[in-house]
């Protein structure tokens, strides 16, 4: 009897090369629920059906993956074995540890083309590994490098290839035997060392679930948040001393000068005192901007729907805004849909030229969204200098989503999502 073989008889490598696509770390292919139940591809990659006496050609791929099991694991065992001697040997040096963290990338490679192996004559369905991330602590040549030496992906290549000296002689040595001594048996003994180095890669070059990727995206995400942080203490720095600063600087120079004018000419003093009370009333809406800009005191004290139809209001088109919540978000997921809906608004009295504009916030299921809408010239890309690529950042620092679409001439439909959080319930649980 004729068993099925242990995947379907198109060849894997037409789905295209281990790197194909636009990112490392996409699926390469459907589950096994989205498979006809006939299709023998169905079969799930980790339990192939039993090898058959029959030489098919999944069997002679099993063949020539397991005869170039040899010099594969010789070179990356060679490298291995240079890398860290070499790499620690001379991490007293300057030199060594930048050496490591450059044959770590070079493990990398390795992986990729192992999996790449796998893929085109196992038939081993495997994701790539998330990029590398670069330290959170900026840009430079020690987050290079501590990036570089701590990337688990990078190890577990290095340890994969170190083990798998013994095992390639051992492989090569059985199946070279087989094909002049084993013959017939052969199919089955090739199928048995390929379900073990099935499991190896599996085991040791896949992604670590969604453990790995969510670190990794962890550590981007509180760049962003360390960075941003940073650059609003500065604007707040630059507008407390060229803004409210220098005028009150001002003022109080110009009160000294009064005070010593109030006796020899007390018109003249008058004058300078009543143009003082005007630097003063200047300087409280500075003062006031200043905070809105910070955290508005109407968003804390009656929520998203009064602060953005403030606004609004300020906007230069009409705008109207819809606000359907029932509850209120965590204060840091409300400050956020705050500070969106307002430069999204300054965006549009400044470059959209448009005749209106709408808002609309509403809660769905898990998830505040957020839409601006404006019926002017369009043309709006996150590369665009006008903060679009900054709002996205924030928002993807906690896990939110931000996507522009603004088609040349309109109209522009700006969407934000973020995860909510209710208050009410984070309070009681506190409680």
């Amino acid at each position: 009897m004729t068993l099925s073989p242990p995947l379907p008889d198109h060849d894997p490598s037409d789905h295209g090369p281990a790197d194909a696509g636009p990112s490392d770390h996409g699926p390469v292919d459907a589950g096994p629920a989205d498979r006809d139940p006939s299709d023998p591809a169905r079969h799930d990659d980790t339990a192939p059906p039993p090898a058959r006496f029959a030489f098919d050609r999944w069997t002679w791929k099993e063949i020539a993956y397991l005869l170039a099991n040899l010099p594969m694991a010789i070179a990356g065992f060679v490298y291995t074995v240079f890398l860290v001697g070499v790499g620690l040997g001379l991490s007293v040096t300057v030199v060594g540890l930048p050496l490591l963290a450059l044959g770590l990338r070079g493990a990398r490679g390795i992986g990729r083309a192992e999996r790449g192996r796998a893929r085109g004559m196992l038939g081993v369905r495997i994701e790539e590994p998330s990029p590398m991330v670069r330290s959170h602590r900026g840009h430079g040549f020690f987050p290079w490098l501590w990036s570089g030496l701590k990337d688990p992906v990078a190890w577990r290549a290095m340890l994969y290839s170190f083990i798998r000296l013994p095992w390639g002689v051992a492989t090569f040595a059985v199946t070279l035997v087989g094909l002049f001594v084993l013959w017939p048996v052969l199919p089955f003994i090739a199928r048995g060392l390929a379900n073990a180095d099935r499991a190896m890669v599996r085991g040791m070059l896949s992604p670590s679930d969604e453990l790995e990727r969510r670190i990794a995206e962890l550590e981007s995400d509180r760049g962003v948040v360390v960075d941003t942080a940073a650059a609003d203490l500065r604007r707040i720095e630059r507008d407390l001393h060229d803004g409210a600063q220098a005028r009150l600087v001002a003022l109080a120079m110009g009160l000294g000068l009064a005070k010593e004018k109030l006796t020899d000419d007390p018109e003249a003093a008058a004058r300078m005192v009543d143009e003082a009370h005007g630097e003063v009333k200047v300087a409280l809406q500075e003062l006031r901007d200043l905070a809105r800009g910070i955290h508005p005191a109407v968003l804390t004290d009656r929520g998203l729907d009064a602060a953005l139809s403030a606004i609004a209001s300020r906007c230069t088109v009409p705008v109207d805004v819809s606000v359907e919540l029932a509850g209120r978000p965590v204060e840091a997921i409300e400050g956020i849909a705050y500070f969106t809906v307002s430069e999204l608004l300054q965006n549009v009295s400044k470059h959209s030229r448009a005749r209106s504009a709408s808002v609309e916030v509403r809660r769905t299921g898990d998830r505040l969204l957020i839409e601006v809408r404006d019926d002017g010239v369009g043309g709006a890309r996150l590369d665009g200098g006008t903060g679009m690529s900054g709002l996205a950042e924030r928002l993807g620092a906690v896990d939110g989503v931000f996507v522009v679409n603004s088609p040349a001439g309109g109209p522009t439909t700006v969407t934000a999502e973020l995860p909510w959080r209710d208050r009410a319930e984070v309070a009681t649980a506190g409680a």
